[in-house]
């Protein structure tokens, strides 16, 4: 497994809209011209020093579109 270090200091960060703010779950996606090309995400419990999480645009829209169709299971 590759590491590597990217520079997400200037990255805007968006957290679900299910998260509660009780401590739950919660989860944020960074956006913003920083992110050209890859989607971060992180866990809030972690941040802003614990693993983050990056995946291809294109996959996270189609990781978005399955959800938003129901398309994947339990």
């Amino acid at each position: 497994m590759a590491h590597s270090h990217l520079g997400l200091s200037a990255v805007e960060w968006r957290k679900s809209s299910y998260s509660n703010g009780s401590g739950g779950s919660c989860v944020e996606v960074g956006t913003g011209a920083a992110t050209a090309g890859i989607v971060p995400v992180r866990d809030t419990k972690t941040a802003p020093t614990g693993t983050v999480l990056t995946f291809p645009t294109t996959q996270w829209t189609h990781f978005l579109n399955a959800l938003h169709n129901r398309q994947l299971d339990g």
